[in-house]
């Protein structure tokens, strides 16, 4: 377990939007914080990126928000990846972030400055966030300003960036609105050695928008309401591979502070998404579109109810429950002839999942017991795919799946012992699982020359995990190791079932070269590891670095034998983040070490992405009293870290060296 990181200093004073203390439980469970001036000072200003310091956390691919498919940025923790969607439940305000048809995270929607903390509790079995946290939950919480600071920012590639922070009070509370956004030229996504002619930059822009407002109401009760909305554009590289997102939230959350605490929430969440795919001929030499997502609309609606009856210090009592809907759909263009489509297709449906939990937590001297369970209602219901032939009408293809449901259970339980003055042992046990997104369930799709199919009868993932860990923390030190074992039972793989050319069922024709799949579930993922970290803080100067180890092993018959003993795609054996840093006077300077280990691009093993070492840094100047000079540097040394291999042997890496200079306004450091 990782302690949060010692108080910033007394001149900074950090007020968050929480609904009710964190609970006393997440002791027996390995958390890191991460704080508000961690999040300000950090040497990238994506998000995505700044939480790849996170020991064990990844995402589906090794590129930033700003170059990936926006579809590829599922987050995952524990060497539990495989596939785009989510295994690790992000949430804001309480709010679930997840894209409601594919399960992936819209990063660009997330401004680091704007937050108070970061909090990611590694584990499933979330009794409280609700299903979906196999791997853990990554908690944001808004920050409330007071005052207005602003930064602009010039970077590589003709990139911009500016953000703005404003907070007033206002009905006895406070109202703070941010908003950024940036762009740039981009980079060649493809490696000079195995580029042509088709490939070129791969721009992008970016915009988000984010209010919220805390006050009470009377004695004791609070109101918080937010709102989000962003715009995301994005090129990949290769003509016909633009892609666009956006996207609004709202929310209103009430919170009892008296002797009985409670929280309610209530939100809803839309999405569009419009994105172009092109095939490559074998020189590379020209493309031509072959699907086009013309429009994908997706929304989710939900909310959550938490009860904490005051039981005396000792017990902390927790009820609650949840709900959550969603409905998508794709609606695409596609088999394009002489570059105009002759086919059209829809596909999607609706999910439903509602369950209650109960958590207790005792505290009896130097021993700290937990346990919680909770039982959720699932529904898959309304599934459909249907294709059309544009110029006649015909009816190619129109599917209409039974409606599925079922119960499933989370449960977790710990226990912490304090053996002396800041030294503790802990040990945890979980059951989690998740429901498969709507774009897994019915949505075919292709990457590449690959095809990919649908699978409409997939049944929820599960896991059980347990871990037992050591935590010292005294003066400026903090250590933490843990040790864990996770069994995720009907994982869903994309499976590989053939190669083209040929017809394949579900996705049609697959060109040389192509690969095609089927999304799957899988006997089991079986992963074993250990992370642990270090933080030592002196005056100015702080140390800090993490290690994640991991063995990861597919089990699989059937048709997916070939997996049998195989590592998932995209999970790395070997993790390590190292960062040092020091801050004085409004100085600040800072540099971070990252090397992620090989990994493979696809499930048969067959493509390895060599391991990788980055270097990023930051630094922070005063000039007077309300401006400072900022620099940042994104992958210093240049290494070139490759993001994918193609079925052609196109290789494509992630973002090369980017530097940045910029002005930051902001309180009145003498006041």
């Amino acid at each position: 377990m990782q302690a949060a990181p010692p108080p910033e200093p007394p001149t900074t004073i950090v007020v968050t939007a929480e609904a009710l203390p964190d609970p006393a439980a997440e002791r027996a469970f390995a958390v890191e914080t991460i704080g508000a001036e961690r999040l300000r000072n950090a040497a990238t200003t994506q998000l995505d990126q700044l939480l790849k310091e996170v020991p064990g956390l990844q995402l589906f691919r090794r590129s930033d928000s700003r170059s990936a498919h926006p579809t590829s940025q599922g987050v995952t923790l524990r060497a539990l990846g495989g596939n785009a969607s989510s295994r690790a439940l992000l949430i804001l305000d309480g709010v679930p972030q997840a894209d409601p048809f594919g399960g992936w995270v819209n990063w660009p929607a997330y401004d680091p400055a704007s937050l108070g903390e970061v909090r990611v509790v590694r584990g499933g079995g979330s009794v409280s966030a609700g299903p979906g946290a196999l791997a853990g939950v990554i908690e944001m919480t808004s920050r409330l300003h007071d005052g207005f600071s602003a930064e602009a920012q010039a970077g590589s590639r003709e990139a911009f960036e500016g953000r703005v922070l404003a907070g007033v009070p206002l009905g006895g509370g406070t109202a703070t609105l941010s908003a950024r956004a940036g762009r740039g030229e981009g980079f060649v996504p493809i490696t000079a050695g195995t580029r042509a002619a088709i490939d070129e930059t791969a721009g992008y822009e970016e915009a988000s928008v984010r209010g919220h407002w805390s006050a009470p109401l009377s004695d004791g009760l609070d109101v918080q309401l937010g709102g989000l909305g962003f715009t995301d554009r994005r090129e990949r590289g290769v003509p016909f591979t633009g892609n666009r997102t956006d996207g609004a939230d709202a929310s209103v959350r009430l919170v009892g502070r008296g002797r009985l605490q409670w929280s309610v929430l209530g939100y809803g969440q839309w999405r569009e998404l419009e994105s172009s795919f092109a095939s490559v001929n074998d020189d590379r030499s020209a493309a031509n579109r072959v699907l086009l997502q013309d429009s994908v609309p997706s929304h989710a609606y939900g909310g959550s109810f938490e009860l904490r009856p005051h039981l005396g210090d000792a017990v902390e009592l927790r009820i609650g429950g949840d709900a959550r809907k969603t409905q998508g759909e794709t609606r695409e263009r596609f088999f394009f002839v002489e570059g105009e489509p002759t086919r059209r297709r829809r596909a999607g449906g609706e999910t439903l999942t509602s369950g209650l939990f109960a958590e207790a937590t005792v505290r009896a001297g130097a021993l700290t017991l937990t346990g919680g369970a909770r039982l959720d209602r699932w529904r898959i219901s309304d599934g459909e795919i249907s294709e059309r032939v544009i110029a006649t009408g015909e009816q190619l293809r129109d599917e209409s799946f039974k409606n599925r449901s079922g119960w499933r259970p989370t449960a977790r339980a710990g226990a912490v012992y304090e053996l002396g003055p800041g030294l503790s042992l802990r040990s945890a046990a979980y059951l989690g699982w998740r429901l498969p997104t709507l774009n897994e369930l019915f949505r075919p799709f292709r990457a590449g020359a690959d095809a990919t199919a649908a699978n409409a009868l997939l049944d929820p993932e599960r896991l059980a995990g347990i871990e037992a860990g050591a935590l010292y923390s005294r003066g400026g030190l903090t250590l933490s190791a843990t040790a864990f074992a996770n069994h995720l039972t009907d994982a869903i793989a994309n499976v590989t079932l053939g190669q083209g050319p040929g017809l394949f069922p579900g996705v049609g024709f697959v060109g040389p070269g192509g690969d095609y799949r089927q999304r799957q579930n899988l006997d089991a993922v079986r992963v074993r590891g250990v992370e642990a970290s270090a933080e030592w803080r002196r005056g100015p100067l702080s140390l800090g670095g993490g290690i994640s180890l991991t063995e990861a092993e597919v089990r699989a018959k059937g048709a997916a034998a070939p997996l049998d003993g195989l590592r998932p795609a995209q999970t790395t054996r070997v993790g390590l983040t190292g960062r040092v840093g020091w801050e004085s006077g409004g100085r600040a300077l800072s540099l971070v070490a990252r090397h992620v280990g090989g990994q493979f691009e696809d499930d048969l093993n067959q493509r390895l992405l060599p391991s990788a070492t980055t270097f990023d840094a930051f630094g922070a100047w005063p000039l007077g009293r309300r401006f400072e000079l900022v620099a940042r540097a994104e992958n210093l040394l240049d290494e070139t870290v490759v993001a994918g291999i193609g079925g052609g042997g196109a290789v494509e890496r992630a973002t090369p060296r980017t530097l940045w200079i910029g002005l930051r306004f902001g309180p009145d450091r003498e006041r």
